[in-house]
């Protein structure tokens, strides 16, 4: 078992189209064993200590497999819908860990 964090800066005004892009991304996740754990948009008021930059979201991902990750990643569905992706995030952070 495989966990994915990853902090999302998306740019600013295109979070309208970002949250196109999750709307078809999201429910492939548990097509390759995987689900979604966590999406949080957090605000400035939930953080004790700030970076210099927020990312607009947080998501925690698991898969049973790096395979099935890569699978997800590669998914024909998910792969025309990329460029949505690419026009709204401006970077993203893209954590792997295991549970001890």
């Amino acid at each position: 078992m495989i966990y994915i964090t990853q902090l999302i800066y998306v740019k600013p005004g295109q979070e309208a189209i970002f949250d196109e892009f999750e709307k078809v991304a999201i429910p492939i996740v548990a097509k390759y064993n995987g689900r979604m754990l966590f999406r949080i948009r957090p605000t400035q008021e939930n953080y004790i200590i700030q970076p210099d930059e927020l990312p607009y979201e947080v998501h925690l991902a698991t898969f049973n497999s790096e395979e099935d990750f890569e699978a997800f990643k590669a998914d024909k569905e998910r792969v025309k819908f990329l460029h949505l992706k690419e026009a709204s995030i401006e970077k993203m952070l893209l954590i792997q860990g295991m549970a001890l």
